[in-house]
């Protein structure tokens, strides 16, 4: 069964049984990493996991055996002497995360705690070629890596859907058929020698975003859309990455809005995506806002989701257009339902382009600390 991208930190509770070790230790790390730099005491983790004080200690003697984890100072104690107090060691182990885009590819290198160490970016052709693509992604990946470092956790790979992220196979990619079955996990691995993990852009955008916290103050459900050379869509429902039965989940940007419309790269007519794209290249930025929150509220009355995100290369070129344009839309559905003041927030991701890049590493680390939807 799928875990929750909320971890320790949203309450799940540890179990001290031998069988759960790596479970507990996940729980412990996750701890760690949101504590940050002021640290947590043994005590703490042993109140907020529900495990024994002894099971704490003997987790923490082994993460800080293993240089994962290390001590942060004392903290006055209301009774008795001052506890310890620990932290994550984040340069104790890294991450890559590749963005392959229609354009270009961006790879970040990432310590355990998601902070982006290194970066690279360069044009590319997703339409020249399996093999081409993954040679220049292999070169991009290995930039990174030269020097000192922790152990490389592997390579996370977030790219266009639609595929098979279980399987790291593709499928038809949009406005890209010649990718249909290749299975770029498994080529990139033998390539890298690597451990490779390969999900949609904007599943790994999501799971970036719900790692960080975002949505939490909104009961866990957003919708992240990203407006780029595409248009997509990455669902956290219940603090998990929603991606469906089929892994179909996202495809935002293909829900049909104008019947008879313009054909979109899919094969379909009147597409959000083809519409939305269409404004943003005459120029009409309030027409492709308004576009978009149009989607943007299907989206909302089918699900009925919290929060909405927006992100992407075209929505950071013109970012308040966007925000503003999408918030009105849903502000007038809100108004429609006869509920004024209660419309759904509108907010801009921070990260400017590299939301994605980030977010493949985290298909990497999220399950280090517990998070298995990663």
């Amino acid at each position: 069964m799928a875990g929750t991208v909320g971890g320790a930190a949203g309450g799940a509770a540890g179990a001290n049984l031998l069988a759960l070790r790596s479970h507990n230790t996940a729980l412990v790390l996750d701890l760690l990493r949101t504590a940050g730099s002021d640290g947590i005491s043994r005590l703490e983790l042993a109140e907020r996991t529900g495990l024994t004080p002894q099971a704490v200690s003997k987790i923490t003697a082994r993460l800080r055996a293993e240089g994962l984890a290390a001590q942060a100072g004392r903290r006055a104690s209301t009774g008795g002497k001052p506890r310890t107090v620990l932290r994550l060691v984040p340069g104790a182990g890294h991450a890559v995360g590749v963005h392959l885009d229609r354009d270009e590819v961006r790879v970040v290198l990432c310590d355990l705690a998601g902070a982006v160490m290194a970066e690279t970016r360069s044009a590319l052709d997703l339409g020249g070629g399996a093999a081409a693509v993954v040679e220049r992604t292999a070169r991009q990946v290995g930039e990174l890596l030269p020097g000192p470092r922790g152990p490389l956790l592997g390579v996370g790979v977030a790219l266009p859907g639609p595929l098979d992220h279980t399987r790291g196979v593709l499928h038809r990619v949009t406005g890209f058929p010649e990718w249909d079955g290749f299975p770029l996990r498994d080529a990139l691995a033998r390539r890298l020698g690597l451990p490779v993990v390969v999900d949609k852009d904007t599943n790994a955008a999501a799971l970036g975003l719900a790692v960080a916290g975002e949505g939490e103050g909104e009961g866990g459900s957003f919708a992240y859309l990203h407006l780029g050379t595409g248009l997509g869509a990455g669902l956290v429902i219940g603090g998990s990455v929603h991606r469906g039965a089929r892994t179909g989940a996202g495809e935002f940007g293909h829900q049909v809005i104008q019947l008879d419309g313009p054909v979109c790269s899919c094969g379909g007519r009147g597409c959000v995506e083809v519409l939305c794209l269409a404004a943003v290249a005459r120029g009409d930025l309030a027409e492709a806002a308004r576009v978009l929150g149009a989607g943007a509220a299907n989206l909302v009355g089918l699900l009925d989701i919290d929060l909405v995100l927006l992100g992407g290369r075209t929505v950071a070129a013109a970012p308040g257009e966007f925000v503003r344009g999408v918030g009105a839309v849903l502000a007038e559905r809100a108004r429609r339902e006869g509920a004024l003041g209660d419309a759904i927030p509108v907010r801009l991701v921070s990260g400017g382009g590299r939301g994605v890049a980030e977010g493949a590493a985290h298909l990497l680390l999220a399950p280090l600390f517990g998070r298995t939807d990663g």
